[in-house]
């Protein structure tokens, strides 16, 4: 895998490419570097006091818990809404859950920002015996984020407390670390870890590729947990999946990302180029399917539909300008349902 990731809001429109040559469109595009980034995966480890089903995608259920108690935790106004609170701009609650709206680089305005976190659900058996470890990743963009870490650390344990599940299952957090793209582990809860926050490992992207191969002819997409892409409300299904849309999708959520939490606004992020060269890639999408996920709102009282597209996914042509946003994107995922885990992938080189 390239740089393998370690894991088992409001959208704009769909950004357009321009009509630039694509031999200029590659220039401009191999031009852009990411410096590296405050971008780090954690994994939780937590034991059961009962024995526990999971659902069969429990992001949403774990982002619920975290939600709760990262609120009882934070809020000190008790307001049932964030956005009538005048503590909205510095409290670590929305800063962390709910980002709100802010001024971005972009001249259109957004009125959802994604959030700096995203949590990888378990891959594996769903049904767990007492004491049966619960493993689970959360990544968090952004040194404002990380150094947050107490307040998070404290939910989580909160979190566990009150229970998972409709039957209230309680649990115990046993050890938190980070690990980064190289494989470096830092302990961060726990025996071993230090009693102070902790210097936090930063994504090279650069370094990444440098290890690897830097011209893939081939790339394989492989998404685990359903890719959910959204045009006009409706989500896409694989035979509208192209390497255009993609990337379109993923660029958008990865530049708000860096601009809003990592304070970095490149120039030239040439979003069109990117984009001119992601149609000329050719691409077979006979492994992708559609797989039927549901979840329930306790906010609306209902199910919402989750679904999204499943499978291996094979890219060819010009890649290596694209490399360092689809590398990206293993952190920060894809598509709605996100922060939960929704969208996630891992990318491998094709031999030719």
């Amino acid at each position: 895998m390239i740089g393998s990731p370690n894991t088992h809001r409001g959208h704009p429109t769909v950004l357009q490419s321009g009509q630039a040559e694509p031999s200029a469109a590659a220039e401009v595009a191999s031009e852009v570097s990411l410096p590296p980034l405050p971008i780090a995966r954690l994994e939780f480890t937590a034991a059961l006091a009962r024995p526990l089903e999971l659902p069969a995608h429990p992001g949403a259920l774990l982002r619920s818990v975290f939600g709760a108690a990262l609120r009882q935790g934070a809020c000190t106004t008790g307001l049932s809404r964030c956005g009538e609170c005048a503590l909205l701009r510095s409290c670590a609650y929305p800063a962390i859950f709910e980002t709100p709206p802010a001024p971005t680089q972009f001249e259109q305005k957004f009125s959802q920002l994604p959030n700096p976190y995203i949590i990888e659900p378990p891959v594996g058996p769903t049904r767990l015996r007492a004491g049966d470890p619960l493993r689970f990743h959360m990544v968090l963009a952004g040194q404002a984020t990380q150094r947050q870490l107490p307040l998070i650390l404290s939910a989580w344990q909160r979190a566990l407390r009150f229970g998972l599940g409709q039957a209230r299952v309680p649990g115990e957090l046993l050890g938190v670390t980070a690990r980064d793209a190289q494989g470096h582990v830092t302990p961060l809860f726990g025996p071993a870890s230090a009693a102070t926050v902790p210097e936090f490992p930063v994504l090279d992207l650069a370094a990444l590729i440098r290890t690897g191969d830097p011209a893939p002819a081939a790339l394989e997409l492989r998404f685990e947990a359903p890719l959910r892409l959204q045009h006009e409300s409706k989500p896409l299904r694989p035979a509208q999946m192209t390497p255009r849309v993609f990337m379109s999708h993923l660029l958008r959520r990865a530049t708000l990302m860096l601009d809003v939490h990592m304070d970095i606004r490149h120039e030239p992020f040439d979003v069109r180029a990117l984009l001119l060269l992601a149609e000329q890639l050719t691409h077979d999408a006979s492994q992708l399917g559609w797989h039927d996920l549901k979840r329930f709102s306790a906010r609306q009282g209902q199910e919402l539909p989750q679904g999204g597209v499943q499978g291996l996914w094979l890219w060819r042509g010009s890649l290596a300008p694209l490399l360092p946003w689809l590398l990206l994107g293993q952190w920060l995922h894809v598509g709605k349902g996100a922060t939960a885990g929704l969208g996630g992938y891992t990318l491998r080189a094709v031999c030719p």
